[in-house]
């Protein structure tokens, strides 16, 4: 696998992942002569390379002379998200129902670390999975936040509700979301920009929540309506 750009790479190195090679563009400076510094601390291999090497091997034309190259991403278990609570006020969890797009998701799992979530769950079906891309969207957050990837999204529902967490679906025609009281554990499930959350795991949520919206778009960018909500969750708490 690998991840491309200056500041997915500079959060790699960050994190405890085995990182096999890095491959540096000829005459390393600013934040690539950091990202030398930090690989050399780690013992990783970094090679410096013509610009023309680094075209070819990057996937998404982007690499700002850099590509670190590391084993497949490695998802965790539900059950590791629902231990991880980083908040003495409760756990906070993302599910993504139907997150095809690439970029919405590295933008919410970017959005998820900002706001302190322990987790993002997504489904084995219809849904994008964490790539190189997604990493790169998510300006290296992905290599901070846990990411669970489920069979069946409904069941992990039940297993949240379980758990102690008010599960709460961010759909149109909800309850205003800003009457709600995010106190205990909360778990979010943002949509697919086409269908939205599915009717199904609508009703197996405790409520649906809305975003009031006063312009003649009815709806919000997926990644863009989940952090709204995701720092309204956030404001909630802090009072």
């Amino acid at each position: 696998m690998k991840t491309e750009g200056r500041n997915a790479v500079i959060e790699l190195l960050k994190t405890d992942k085995n990182i096999d090679k890095i491959l540096l563009e000829k005459g390393a400076q600013g934040s690539l002569g950091l990202i030398f510094a930090q690989a050399r601390k780690k013992n990783i291999r970094v090679q410096f390379v013509d610009k023309q090497v680094l075209e070819k091997e990057s996937e998404t034309g982007r690499h700002q002379g850099v590509i670190a190259f590391t084993t497949d991403y490695e998802y965790f278990d539900l059950d590791d998200i629902i231990e991880a609570k980083k908040s003495e006020q409760g756990g906070f969890i993302v599910l993504c129902d139907g997150i095809e797009d690439v970029h919405n998701l590295g933008s919410i799992i970017r959005v998820a670390e900002c706001a302190g979530a322990d987790g993002v769950v997504i489904p084995k079906s219809g849904s994008a999975s964490v790539t190189e891309s997604v990493i790169r969207i998510s300006a290296g957050a992905a290599e901070h936040m846990k990411v669970a990837k489920v069979a069946n999204l409904n069941q992990a529902v039940e297993k949240l509700q379980k758990a102690g967490y008010w599960v709460y679906a961010l759909e149109a025609g909800g309850e205003d979301i800003y009457q709600e009281d995010f106190k205990g554990h909360v778990a979010l499930i943002v949509g697919g920009e086409d269908s939205g959350v599915k009717r199904l795991t609508k009703e197996k949520c405790d409520k649906v929540l809305s975003l009031p919206l006063h312009g003649k778009v009815n709806s919000l960018n997926a990644s863009v309506a989940l952090g709204i909500a995701a720092y309204e969750v956030v404001r909630n708490r802090r009072q």
